[in-house]
């Protein structure tokens, strides 16, 4: 399991220069106020997502899932982390990236490969949550054929959580039916799943002190 090292944040809503503030919670830890590394904690997140990795405090590793995460909308930086720890018992539900692999045959016939989610809905027990959901497009031999939740093979202990499994997640389609498609309402992937059902934070941070 990767792993991440954060420091106790010993003035509520400042950190160190380099630093990210960030806070853990969950089953059977206290609201605890930290302090990440910027660059290991955004390749961490770069690989994993929101899988469960180790994080170490002072000494103690926690099972923790990265919950959320706070940008400025200006920049884009990071400026403050979620840690929860669910229950590792029990289920918790999240986005997981879609990453497609292989060569679709149509792509040859003129077509362009159209990618209706970026990122689906799935649950698991947090020990069995992918990092992502790997596609792969290789069975796209004409403009008729697609990719949809159910043809999905997921790991074992894995579900996706989608109300229509013929719901097409990618196809080769052809050249003249290229606006029609892009046209088309894109699925949410911005909404809030059910994720680890996490109790809000005691911690609460004016957002300037973020």
């Amino acid at each position: 399991m990767t792993s991440l090292t954060a420091k106790l944040r010993k003035e509520k809503g400042v950190s160190e220069a380099g630093m990210i503030p960030a806070v853990l919670y969950g089953s059977g830890v206290e609201n605890t106020p930290l302090e990440i590394d910027k660059k290991s904690f955004s390749k961490v997140f770069r690989d994993v997502g929101e899988t469960l990795i180790d994080l170490e405090v002072e000494g103690k590793k926690y099972s923790v899932l990265i919950h959320d995460t706070q940008a400025n909308p200006l920049t884009s930086e990071l400026i403050h982390v979620d840690f929860y720890q669910p229950n590792l018992k029990e289920e918790v539900e999240t986005e997981v990236p879609i990453e497609l692999i292989g060569e679709a045959p149509a792509l040859k016939l003129g077509g362009t490969l159209i990618m209706n989610m970026k990122e689906i809905s799935v649950k698991a027990l947090p020990k069995d949550l992918p990092s992502k959901i790997i596609i792969d497009v290789s069975s796209l031999n004409t403009f008729e054929d697609a990719i949809t939740a159910k043809d999905i093979k997921l790991p074992t202990g894995v579900t996706i959580e989608i109300e229509n499994p013929e719901e097409v997640i990618v196809q080769v389609v052809e050249p003249e039916d290229i606006e029609e498609e892009l046209a088309k309402p894109i699925e949410d992937v911005n909404k809030e799943p059910e994720k680890a059902a996490a109790p809000k934070k005691e911690e609460a941070e004016p957002e300037e002190n973020k």
